[in-house]
């Protein structure tokens, strides 16, 4: 990683943007404490921020030079935040409007992914639009079972089920439906679940070693995530080299697409015939003691601190 960037910063006040109002807050404010904690150690003045409805008058009353982005999921990563952030002239870490809108709706995202010719599973877009037994059987008709549901702009797994039978996957849409009003389902892919970080800008570009998620549970759901002991992450992922390296290249190539900046994480599966296939870009992963990147960034031979320094460092693009 370039120091330069960061001497760049070691002047500047950074505001931790931590909480929100999505269903990832809780989330989001333990990312941040991490994100402040790692900060403070390496002698940055940074303060945190929890966004209300004005978040720019939050930000000069705090008199925050350079943002440093942690909110999961609703506004701060749908590209709302990042669009305001924009428009008062605030650098700010990771990804902007247009590549964070893309990525949080997994529609677009697979739409993007399949025109760019990357591999992502066959899906359906479902809509409160069709009579829901015509799609149940589209669904099935396309997808077989078990498929996996899932709303189209939610992070951290929230809502997301893997019906087996008709009538359980009839359940899971009408549920989705009347929350979200469209849902996206998707064909189910087993096999190993892995994950790629992404860190970097430019020449500093690259893929982290690939992380191998075992869950003890049915699969890596909001709980599994965010409760000690439910899952294994392993680093790197017991695949061959040659998956590794694909899945390493996909994950960048993703990243670029979507035109994504600082960080990324990547989630994947590879099945038995050995091929890797997309299924979501996240722009701003988790940064707990249990997330994906740390455990990936380990394996790298980085600290927690360093990742946090390398983000915060892509805040330099904006200035």
């Amino acid at each position: 990683m370039l120091q330069a960037p960061l001497e760049v910063l070691r002047d500047k006040r950074i505001g931790v943007l931590r909480g929100g109002q999505s269903g990832e807050r809780e989330v989001s404010l333990r990312s941040g404490q991490g994100v402040l904690e790692a900060l403070a150690r390496q002698g940055f003045d940074a303060v945190s921020i929890d966004p209300g409805s004005d978040l720019i008058g939050q930000l000069c009353e705090a008199d925050v030079d350079v943002v440093f982005n942690a909110l999961h999921g609703g506004a701060g990563e749908d590209g709302t935040i990042p669009a305001l952030l924009d428009y008062a002239s605030i650098p700010y870490s990771g990804s902007g409007m247009v590549a964070s809108a893309l990525a949080m709706n997994k529609l677009l995202t697979k739409r993007l992914l399949r025109s760019a010719g990357l591999p992502t599973p066959d899906f359906v877009h479902v809509t409160k639009q069709v009579d829901l037994n015509d799609q149940v059987s589209a669904v099935i008709d396309h997808l077989g079972l078990p498929v996996v549901t899932k709303p189209l702009s939610e992070g951290s797994s929230l809502n997301v089920s893997i019906p087996k039978d008709e009538d359980s996957l009839r359940e899971a849409l009408a549920k989705l439906l009347a929350e979200y009003g469209e849902a996206l389902v998707e064909r189910f892919c087993s096999g190993t679940e892995i994950a790629v970080g992404v860190l970097g800008v430019r020449e500093s570009l690259r893929a982290l070693p690939v992380l191998e998620i075992v869950p003890h549970k049915e699969f890596y759901d909001y709980e599994a995530k965010y409760t000690e002991g439910l899952t294994e992450l392993i680093a790197p992922a017991r695949i061959p080299q040659k998956a590794a390296q694909s899945a390493q290249d996909i994950a960048v190539q993703t990243h670029q697409e979507l035109g994504c900046v600082g960080i990324s994480r990547v989630d994947m599966h590879r099945d038995e015939a050995g091929q890797v296939w997309v299924h979501e870009l996240n722009t701003i992963p988790g940064l707990t003691e249990l997330s994906d990147i740390p455990a990936a960034a380990v394996a790298a031979g980085m600290s927690y601190d360093e990742v946090i320094l390398e983000i915060l460092a892509s805040a330099t693009t904006r200035m």
